[in-house]
Parts: C-alpha cells; structure tokens; sequence
C-alpha cells in the first residue's frame, strides 16, 4: 500500500514540475497533431450530431488523443513521424467512415460490421452514388497537413534539436498522465445514465454527443470483442433476467377473430426492398406510384402504422425480427456475427409444428448478409440464391437480377416444391428497389411532376390551350426512388398474375412487408411537401403555408407497409394500432396455429395501443413518438394525455426489451433453455 502511494506522489510531482513551456516549444509536431485530430473530431459532430460547441466530448477527444498518441515518445525522433502518421490516418478513417455511414444509417459505425463492411463491393455503386459526399474527403486535410508539416520540420533540422532537449520517457509519462488526468474529470462528471448508455452501447448518437467519437470507437471496439468473450462473463446473470422476463410476460396467444383462420394454408412472404408508405400515398397527375400495392391493401388487412426496428444489419436485419421476434443486435448484425446461435423462429414453427416447406429466394449472392448460412439457422430448408437464376446483362436492374426476371424464374421453382413437398412457407426477397436508385432507363416511363392546363394567347391573339409540366421531383432522390418503387410495384403485379396462372394463389396467404425505409434525404421531403407550383420555386420556414419536416416527421415517415392478402379479397381492414417488425410472427403465429415462446412482440390483433421499441432506445406508441437521445418527444394523439411516468415506464420497458433481445443472442441463452428442459424431460422420464 506504501508502494502504490509513494507512485502516486511522485506522479503527482512530475506532473506539478513538468516544464509545459519547454514541453510546447519542443514538441510542435505532436501539439500540431493533437489539435488537428481535435479539429476533424469537431467537424464530424458538426456534420452528424451538431453539438460541435460541446465541452464534454471536446475533452473525452482530447483525453483519448493525448492517450494513443502519447506512445510517440517511446520511439527515436527520426521514427515518431511514422507513429504520427498512422495514428493520423487512424483518427482520419474513424471520421471518414462515420460520416459515410450515417449519412446512410443515421448512426454511427461498429467495427462488427467490418465482416459486412467487406461486402460492400456488390453495393458500391450505392455508396458512392448515395452516400459519398464531398464532405466525407475533408478529413484528409488533417494527414495531408501534418506530411507537409514533416517536411517542413526535415528542412529546419528540428528533430535534431527536439530529440536532444528532454528525456523521452519523462515526456511520455507526463503525456499519458495529463490524459488520464482529464478522461478521470471527463468519466467523474458523467451522470449515471450517460455511463450507463456508455456500457450498453445501444444508442450510439448519444454516446457520440456525450462522449465523442474517439471515444465511441474505442469503446464499440471492447463491445465488439465481447463477442468473443461472452460465454466467460456475465452468462448466468443474462439467464437469470431471461427467465423472468418470460415468466412475467408468458406469451399467451389469446382467441380472436383471426386465430387459426390460414390453418393449414400456404404461406408467401414478400420482403419488399426499401417501400415505405409514403410511396402509397403518393400519385402525380392522378396516377399512383403503386397501383397494386394499394390494390393488396384495399382488399387485404393494411397495418398501416408499422416500423420495420431495422438496425446496422438492414435488411437482414429485417429478416431477423420477422422471424424472431427479437430485436437487432445493437453491436454488428445477427446475420454475420451471431448466426450460429438457436432461436425460435417463424419458419421453425411452421416446419416443427405443422411440417411445413421452408424456401426463401433472392436474386443476390447467397455470401451477401451470410444468407448462405443465415437462412438455414432461420430455418429455411432450401435457399435459392443467385446463383439459382440466369442473370444476364439485359435483365439485370441495379444490384442483380430485375424483380421481374427474378419473380418470373422463381415461380416453376415454387410450383415444383409445392407439387413435389407440399404446404409451404416461402420468403421471396425483393432486389431492384435497392439504393441508389439510378438506373432509370429501366423503370419505364413514369413522370414526377405536375402537369398544367393552360391558356395563352398566340402571336395573332389566338387563345391556344396546351400542357405544362412542373417536373419539381424529377433529378432528386426522392423523385428517382418513386419511379423505382413504380418499377418495384409492376413486377408485384406480374408476379400475382404468374402465381395465380399456376394456382399457386388459390390456397395461400401472402404477406407483403418493407424491409427498411429507403433513408432519403430530408430536404427531398421539404421539396415535396412546399413546392408552390406559382411561383416554381420550394416555400421557405419564413412563407405562409410552409410544412416543416422536423426530426419527428422525419422518423414518422420511415414507416413501411405490411398487409397480409388473400385470394378471396374479403377483408378490406385497416389496422392503425402502432406497430414493429417485431410484432409479426406473435400475430402469423396466432392466425396459423403455431405456438411460440419467446417472442418479445404482441399479436397486434388484440390490442388497442402497444409500443413499438426502436435499438436505439426510442420508442413509439399510437400516442407519441419519444427520442431517447435528446429525452424529447411528440405528441402524435392530440386528446392524449402524457406525464412523467409514462414516457419512464416505456423507457424502462424499453430498455428491458433491448437488454434481453441482446442477452439472447449473445449468450445463446435459448439453445441453452431447450437443452435443459430436453433434459428435465429425458430424466422425468
């Protein structure tokens, strides 16, 4: 004990008699490199978070930069550059790659997704044409700056003067010692719940707010490792709060008017790429943007209100909840980090339960998302990837393989397993209204615009009528992704026309979702909701009848589609309870006869109100929408009435959800929960 004080009060006094004004003079080139890297922190928050004039996470940078870079002093002179320039580099990419992945998740990046990061070649048209941005090259000014300064420093010979002045490991110790110093002032003026979130690591806007972006990526590091450690610690507190979950919410499917109503019918999923409800409200010039869509909805149940909780993992994301019931993994995705676990999925209950073929489809390579291992732990029993299908340069939209060409290749395929292995679950992913939305020349003639009738005179006095058109939303995203989703919206057609000449139709249920809103930009939605076709100019906050899209309308806005359709046309129901992807299989279930256990959704079909949980810690109910990041909300319900307990008590049901969603995964715990009861049984026995 003498030993450790006696260090601690000499540290204290080399601190105290530390010569900082010798120290500067010195070390121009590490002073230089601390405030640039500072500088580029400053701007991605400024790009992303816009709280660049924060204290806080200004010190948690400064404290993590003088930590990593205080390491330089254990090198010669002549070689610390080369220490400086990767570590440059390092905190440059950091920069570089948040700031291309939230300008397309609205987050921020998890080295759990480096695996995926890899696949990133069959969808580099829509990084580079959807997301790059000229914003994303200015943190290589810092590199840049700090090579041109070397050299600067090689001509004056100042390596020779700042190597010989000061003892290097005094000059390292100091170094790490005023970084310590500040991250323990940093980490002591943090409340409870900021490191509370630190730990969790579920929502990362915040912690990058609160904590800065070094520090984010230093701590998504430990999280991301712990992947490879979990079944070390913390597995039986994790079981421990698994099986009281489930003992206090026992899912218990209760009578309505759809239970068991498909018994025994097959199953059509449709996981349609990137549709959101807006493109089934939207028409220009009274012609719709997705005929059938709204035809399937008017004749089928429209859940009108539904998010699809997708996360980093997107669309198989998507896939996972739907299947689950569970919600993404907040670090990485399930179908790359965490496939080879147990879970209780849809397509295993259709299959255990009620011997049920299980088939999915999709046109992408069967590596892209890990589908070719994915799949079977969801329970498929056969995966038709591309592979499967004749790709060729004329049918091929975007990505892969058109919707058409891909819905016309799959539907003997799908008559054939019918035929030969009967009753069936059959997912059918959908692929060319995939970002960036570009290849125009392919989705036909579809104008986004408004046309006026007008009447001028001639040069001879001659009133003469003719056409204007408007086209306010031709050349923009939002204007590019109708016409996909038109595109999108025939081959559905064509594929109900395909199904029903092979009789495919006559007992099965289809089930169509979007897999995850189609991350448009916010100022496309600005020109759509205030274009004034008088004057042809976009409304500004300062004119009379201007619509803002504020972050809540925003997020509102993500909302996709699910309706569930039959033949028979007989149901013509809106359902307008909100709800989450997560909410899918309890309500299937319900309707079809399976018995689930572990779902942390609701069959919506017996509820009036439910709440919708975001991985990101938001939430929403029919009532309000609640941002856990900034602890704000919006009152969706006008005659609702909202107090301090309600928004606590969702938040910590919220939280709940999150924590034993991720619990199951990481631990494995269900697999483990099947075991023991197999053998309860075996020794019952």
């Amino acid at each position: 004990m003498n030993t450790i004080k006696k260090k601690i009060i000499n540290l204290y006094k080399l601190v105290k008699n530390f010569d900082y004004k010798q120290y500067a003079s010195t070390n121009k080139q590490f002073l230089v490199f601390v405030i640039t890297a500072l500088i580029n922190s400053t701007v991605l928050r400024f790009f992303t978070v816009h709280n660049y004039f924060a204290i806080k996470p200004l010190i948690a940078d400064l404290s993590c930069i003088l930590l990593l870079g205080s390491f330089v002093y254990l090198l010669k002179p002549k070689n610390q550059f080369k220490y400086i320039l990767v570590i440059s580099f390092l905190f440059t990419l950091v920069c570089i790659v948040n700031s291309l992945y939230y300008t397309y998740y609205m987050s921020f990046a998890s080295f759990s997704l480096i695996a995926v990061s890899l696949s990133l070649v069959d969808v580099g048209d829509a990084v580079v044409k959807n997301v790059l941005q000229f914003k994303d090259f200015l943190f290589l000014w810092q590199p840049i700056f700090m090579i041109v300064l070397h050299n600067r420093f090689n001509k004056i010979k100042y390596y020779d003067y700042a190597g010989s002045i000061e003892n290097r490991k005094r000059r390292f110790i100091g170094t790490i010692a005023a970084g310590a110093t500040l991250y323990i002032i940093f980490f002591l003026s943090c409340s409870l719940v900021e490191l509370s979130r630190l730990n969790k690591q579920w929502n990362r806007e915040f912690i990058v707010t609160k904590f800065g972006i070094y520090t984010y990526q230093l701590n998504d590091l430990f999280k991301s490792l712990d992947a490879k450690f979990n079944t070390l610690f913390g597995y039986d507190n994790a079981a421990k709060e698994f099986r009281e979950y489930y003992k206090d919410n026992t899912i218990q499917l209760k009578e309505n008017d759809y239970t068991n109503m498909f018994e025994g019918k097959n199953l059509i999923v449709i996981h349609g790429e990137s549709i959101q409800n807006i493109a089934l409200k939207q028409s220009f010039n009274g012609v719709e943007v997705t005929p059938n869509l709204n035809k399937m909805k008017d004749e089928g149940i429209y859940f009108s209100n539904f998010y699809a909780q997708a996360s980093g993992g997107t669309s198989s994301d998507s896939e996972f909840t739907f299947s689950s019931s569970l919600l993404p993994v907040t670090n990485g995705s399930v179908a790359v980090s965490y496939w080879d676990r147990e879970y209780e999925t849809m397509q295993l209950l259709f299959k255990n339960q009620k011997k049920y073929n299980t088939l999915s489809f999709h046109g992408n390579n069967g590596n892209f998302w890990n589908r070719n291992n994915f799949h079977k732990t969801l329970g498929y029993n056969k995966f038709y990837s591309k592979d499967s299908f004749k790709v060729t340069e004329e049918n091929t939209i975007g990505l892969g393989i058109s919707d058409k060409a891909f819905f016309k290749q799959l539907t003997p395929k799908l008559k054939k397993e019918y035929d030969e292995n009967g009753t069936f679950m059959a997912t059918l992913i959908m692929l060319s209204n995939h970002t960036p939305f570009d290849d125009l020349e392919h989705y036909g003639d579809f104008a986004v615009d408004i046309k006026e009738d007008v009447t001028e005179t001639d040069e001879n006095g001659i009133e003469v009528s003719k056409t204007i058109s408007h086209p306010y939303m031709e050349g923009t995203k939002l204007g590019n992704y109708f016409k996909s989703v038109h595109y999108a919206d025939s081959a559905l057609g064509d594929l109900f026309t395909l199904l029903d000449n092979e009789g495919l139709l006559d007992n099965s249920v289809v089930l169509l979702y979007g897999d995850h809103d189609a991350k448009l930009p916010k100022k496309d939605y600005v020109r759509l909701y205030n274009y004034d076709i008088k004057t042809d100019t976009v409304l500004t906050e300062e004119d009379e009848g201007y619509d803002p899209v504020d972050y809540f309308r925003y997020e509102l806005n993500r909302s996709v589609p699910l309706i569930i359709w039959t033949k028979d046309k007989k149901f013509n129901k809106e359902i307008k309870t909100a709800m989450g992807m997560y909410d899918v299989m309890p309500t299937v279930a319900n309707m079809f006869g399976l018995k689930p256990k572990y779902a942390l959704g609701n069959d919506i079909m017996n509820l009036d109100n439910n709440l919708v949980v975001f991985p990101n810690g938001n939430w929403l109910t029919n009532d309000i929408y609640y941002n856990s990041q900034k602890d704000e909300y919006k009152v969706i319900n006008s005659d609702a009435v909202i107090d301090t307990d309600t928004i606590q008590n969702n938040s910590a049901i919220a939280n709940k959800k999150i924590a034993v969603s991720n619990d199951i995964i990481k631990f494995d715990l269900i697999k483990n929960e099947n075991k023991k009861e197999r053998l309860n049984r075996v020794e019952g026995e």
